[in-house]
């Protein structure tokens, strides 16, 4: 990336942090992901009782190993093989101390933009953990809700498909077709737009792309 480009990048997520903090919510700028997974290594204390959601970020950046290295009780949905076991583990998940997964999308003014097939992604982000930790690449900036959706709807989406096998009309066609498909992955969407519980959202913004 050109000097240039990075500076310009900076620069963006220095202006969404600042409209997330307007919106009680916390937000650091990292410029590359080496530096993630010792980021999050010092916020969170050791012992904590962690959880993520699905995100590419979260494994590019080495933070889901991080979480199964034994420094903390991970509740670790990947071990779960049945859909009981998954099911207890989901609502195990709103009494965790930190949750960690990413965003589709975030505008300038601050919103955190997702969307989400099971919904226990979007649920605990929204409720539950003490503490939510985004991490999120400068790819998902957007100018607002109008491009947050169609970003979701032309990349996040189609994108997800393919990388999970879903038999989807997206997954055929790189684009969202407003289907009813038993296995669509956008079934539930949520914007945060404030916080009530001040710092409650944690955003990392990342100056490089990351995940979908």
């Amino acid at each position: 990336m050109h000097d240039a480009v990075k500076d310009n990048t900076e620069k963006r997520a220095k202006r969404v942090i600042a409209a997330l903090k307007a919106n009680n919510m916390e937000g650091w700028y990292l410029p590359d992901a080496a530096g993630v997974r010792e980021f999050v290594e010092k916020l969170i204390p050791e012992g904590a009782v962690v959880s993520s959601g699905g995100s590419m970020t979260l494994a590019e950046t080495g933070v889901i190993d991080l979480l199964g290295s034994g420094r903390y009780q991970y509740l670790d949905r990947s071990k779960a093989t049945t859909g009981e076991e998954i099911g207890r583990l989901y609502r195990q998940v709103f009494s965790a101390d930190w949750y960690l997964a990413s965003a589709n999308a975030i505008t300038e003014a601050g919103e955190i933009y997702n969307v989400d097939g099971n919904s226990n992604r979007v649920a605990a982000i929204t409720f539950g953990p003490a503490n939510v930790l985004l991490v999120v690449g400068c790819n998902k900036i957007v100018k607002d809700l109008a491009a947050a959706k169609d970003r979701v709807e032309a990349i996040a989406a189609p994108a997800n498909t393919v990388r999970l096998s879903c038999a989807t009309p997206c997954a055929a066609t790189g684009k969202c077709e407003h289907c009813h498909s038993p296995a669509r992955i956008c079934c539930t969407t949520t914007i945060h737009s404030f916080q009530r519980i001040p710092g409650r959202i944690k955003v990392l913004l990342v100056g490089e792309p990351l995940g979908f």
